[in-house]
């Protein structure tokens, strides 16, 4: 089995150690070649290099941003369903989103571990989980998209660490926050396109999902659609107020328990084939915890059984959670 490793040395908690120990601990499964990542887009180039190539693994050793251009690379070349490389992930992020809703421990050292015992399960059973994905259009999403006020957290933070700051889940409340504030001002652009159903307008910020939690504040989940996994249609999650009072009530549900979150400026809707956002003005648009840009208009479609992932069982995460 051939596999590449694909290191992003940039990553929160990446480390020169830790990358050697995880590479050591693959050398004695598959045949292995080690890469690291010098610039963004590097990893899409990687992951379509890698598919063409007919690796049979790309092990993402960085955050949510590496996992997602790895998997935009496959996709350029092999497509929804088709033979490609199996996507699995150590975590070196700051979050690590994709990794923790997919069953991946968030300590690296356990990912480890656990990588190594399903490699060796996929020699017995030749058979690798799949998952869907979301269309984005100019983009494949591999967990969350976002406009608006989403959209606006994800920029500043970026911001922020191209000035060198480190980003942590502490930075992310605040500058989200502060956000939330400065949109409180301004009036509703969005409008949402649903299925079946009349269009929302008057909406400050939707979120987009394919799996749940939503996020994490350090090692709590945060939640938007519980009901929304890999295996299911897209959620959506938006607000028709920026209401503070109402916004901070609605917070604490989101990290409590799943069945809670509810409010009567909240629409929320799970197992979507597919909706589109419009926007009145260009408005932040983030994917996968990385900004886009300026957008007045995205369409989100569901794309089942999309990529392979080295994971556990879908039933055993839903166990976890």
């Amino acid at each position: 089995m051939r596999a590449v490793l694909i290191v992003n040395p940039n990553a929160t908690s990446t480390t020169p150690a830790g990358r050697d120990l995880l590479a050591h601990a693959l050398e004695s499964r598959v045949k292995l070649t080690v890469t690291h990542t010098d610039h963004r887009g590097h990893a899409i180039e990687i992951g379509r290099d890698a598919a063409r190539d007919g690796v049979d693994v790309l092990i993402v050793h960085g955050g949510d941003g590496t996992v997602n251009e790895v998997v935009n690379g496959i996709m350029e070349v092999a497509g929804p369903g088709a033979p490609a490389p199996a996507v699995g992930v150590v975590p070196g992020g700051s979050a690590n989103v994709f990794a923790r809703a997919l069953g991946i421990s968030p300590d690296p050292i356990e990912a480890t571990n656990q990588l190594v015992d399903l490699l060796t399960e996929y020699r017995r059973r030749k058979i690798w989980r799949r998952i869907g994905l979301m269309d984005c259009g100019e983009r494949w999403a591999v967990f969350t998209a976002g406009m608006g006020v989403d959209g606006d957290v994800v920029a500043a933070v970026e911001a922020q660490r191209n000035k060198g700051r480190k980003v942590t889940a502490s930075r992310y409340i605040r500058v989200a926050i502060r956000e939330m504030l400065a949109n409180s001002r301004k009036e509703p652009s969005l409008t949402l396109h649903l299925p079946d159903r009349e269009s929302v307008s008057g909406v400050h910020f939707a979120f987009v999902s394919n799996s749940s939690p939503w996020t994490y504040a350090n090692t709590r989940p945060v939640w938007t659609n519980p009901h929304t996994t890999f295996e299911t249609g897209l959620g959506v999650f938006a607000t028709t107020s920026m209401n503070v009072w109402a916004n901070l009530a609605l917070v604490r549900r989101m990290l409590s328990q799943k069945a809670a979150i509810k409010a009567k400026h909240l629409i929320r809707d799970d197992d979507l084939p597919w909706l589109r956002i419009t926007s009145e003005a260009p408005v932040a648009c983030q994917i996968d915890g990385d900004y886009l840009g300026l957008r007045e208009e995205v369409t989100f479609k569901a794309v089942p059984n999309a990529v392979a992932v080295v994971a556990p069982p879908a039933e055993n995460v839903s166990e976890l959670h």
